[in-house]
């Protein structure tokens, strides 16, 4: 279930920083690359803030 999440709220903001940088400012890329940034270090690491943070709001597994 946590990984769902994740990778749903991942997606999420993606989608809507690229929104954005189209339709706002192209400054919001920059979120778009700090999303990608946090992913690929969380597929080398092993650790996930957002995933902390599921934990301890009681989302199992």
């Amino acid at each position: 279930m946590k990984n769902r999440i994740i990778r749903a709220v991942a997606g999420s903001f993606i989608l809507l920083s690229l929104l954005l940088a189209i339709y706002v400012n192209k400054n919001f890329l920059w979120f778009t690359a700090f999303v990608g940034a946090n992913l690929l270090q969380s597929s080398i690491t092993k650790w996930c803030l957002l995933e902390d943070i599921l934990s301890k709001l009681g989302i199992k597994d």
